[in-house]
């Protein structure tokens, strides 16, 4: 749409001078508007939507100002994607005292046109899914961001009780000595030395006529010293992530449940804080986990896999779960085995490694397999006093694998359901700010059982492809244009 005759040259000029490689950007009128695009080329294992060079232009590109406005242009299938990529781009927390004076809010409104084969407008149903989408992802962000002294495990519980207020729903919580009383022996075990106690929390959405159970299980460590085996001080700043995968699962859940979900679907979060203190866990302590097998302690700093474990045999004993995932921020190692985009699956299923890479491309929450053999790599905990150890002896022999196994371990491995493991340790932020990494990737990966026709559309589960040929298409490197 052009205001003026002189309009349309400066932006074909504009379109002409852009050279993407992977993007480009060319200001327009003075620098109030900017024209950027996207990689014309991406590689198998990046999303089609080119997220991460999505959310790094609207970032560097988007001009100042209290009202602006964000026109994408790219396919229909990219949309989803797009809108979550675009969300990264605004996080929530601050604690900058200019922000606390400012008067006027900032708005900012998102545009897209379709092009391609299906290239009508979006419908109403679509756009409240991407908002919700948005807002989940933002909420992730904003958790993650926030540091422990205003994010300990009561305020925690406090967001969780929030998202319940407005979905109806009360969740079930069970906490300090009570974990103890009930057999919560990891949970318990990595929190109590904190001020503010330990707990196991719990929102379960059971609609009429449900088919199966999921449970998404969420590490949510509010902050983590290392415990005994403290860390040091260059790697304990920024442990206050270590929560990404229970506030991941918490933005998620309010989004699924707004869009309208088929099956039961229950979010358990494992809240402790891993402090230190004359009640900390000591390396040689033995603790009894909620699966009743007992774990000598040799290093206080591998705890997330306990409150791990305890989460996903609650799920299964409790809840009687079909699939269980575990989101975690589990190992450093991680970074090292996907890199800082991609996260960690292992599994116990071939079809569901398969579909959450499939969920990571179409979501732009990028997922790559570790390598699930049981066989050869568990005996890396092996212990002379009790069922296992909690940390590896060789830490050079697939140390993000081993971490997940012990997790799976609980469940037992010839455990009949489905379970997935999830680590996002790295892509849980991008430099100094949270991503709110893993609703987008729950949000397509479930969405076979979602009431909502967009999420149906990104889900590579109960997809079926009238055309062979186009899937083997959408796996090869994708072309085409795209622009914002």
């Amino acid at each position: 749409k052009y205001t003026s005759s002189e309009d349309r040259p400066i932006w074909q000029s504009g379109l002409g001078a852009l050279n993407p490689n992977p993007t480009d950007s060319c200001p327009l009128y003075l620098s109030f508007a900017t024209v950027a695009a996207l990689p014309s080329r991406v590689s198998r294992h990046n999303s089609p939507s080119a997220g991460h060079f999505l959310t790094r232009l609207v970032r560097t590109c988007l001009p100042a100002g209290n009202n602006r406005c964000i026109l994408m242009v790219c396919e229909r299938s990219d949309v989803f994607a797009s809108a979550c990529a675009i969300a990264r781009a605004f996080p929530l927390f601050t604690r900058r005292s200019t922000s606390s004076r400012r008067m006027e809010k900032k708005h900012v409104t998102v545009e897209f046109v379709t092009v391609g084969q299906d290239n009508g407008p979006l419908e109403l149903c679509t756009l409240e899914c991407l908002s919700n989408a948005a807002d989940g992802i933002r909420l992730a962000a904003r958790i993650v961001d926030t540091p422990c002294n205003e994010m300990n495990t009561d305020h925690f519980l406090e967001e969780i009780k929030v998202v319940g207020n407005e979905l109806g729903i009360t969740p079930t919580i069970i906490r300090g000595e009570e974990l103890k009383q009930k057999g919560f022996g990891g949970i318990y075990g990595v929190g109590k030395a904190a001020e503010h106690p330990p707990a196991l929390a719990v929102l379960s959405h059971t609609p009429s006529g449900a088919t199966q159970t999921i449970a998404w299980v969420g590490k949510g460590i509010v902050y983590d010293t290392g415990g005994l085996s403290i860390k040091g001080k260059t790697t304990m700043p920024g442990m206050k992530r270590d929560c990404g995968g229970a506030a991941a699962i918490l933005g998620a859940f309010k989004a699924t449940v707004k869009q309208g979900f088929k099956d039961n679907l229950h979010a358990v979060f494992c809240l402790a804080e891993n402090a230190v203190g004359p009640a900390a866990t000591r390396p040689d302590d033995i603790h009894t986990l909620y699966s009743g097998k007992t774990v000598e302690i040799n290093n206080t700093d591998a705890e997330g896999r306990l409150v791990l474990s305890d989460g996903v045999v609650y799920a299964s004993k409790d809840l009687s779960a079909d699939i269980i995932l575990d989101m975690a921020t589990l190992t450093g190692a991680q970074g090292i085995s996907t890199g800082k985009y991609h996260a960690a699956i292992m599994t116990n299923s071939g079809e569901w490694e398969s579909a959450c890479v499939k969920a990571g491309r179409s979501s732009g929450d990028l997922a790559h397999p570790l390598v699930y053999c049981p066989e050869l790599h568990f005996s890396e905990f092996t212990s002379a006093v009790a069922d296992m150890k909690n940390s590896v002896a060789d830490r050079e022999n697939a140390q993000s694998s081993c971490a997940g196994l012990f997790i799976g371990s609980h469940l037992s491995f010839d455990w009949p359901g489905v379970w997935l493991h999830v680590d996002i340790a790295s892509p849980v932020h991008a430099g100094e700010r949270a991503t709110g990494f893993g609703v987008a990737l729950l949000l397509a990966l479930f969405g076979q059982a979602s009431e909502d026709p967009m999420l149906n559309m990104v889900s590579p589960l109960g997809f079926t492809v009238a055309n062979p040929s186009s899937l083997d298409q959408m796996e090869r490197d994708c072309k085409r244009r795209r622009l914002v």
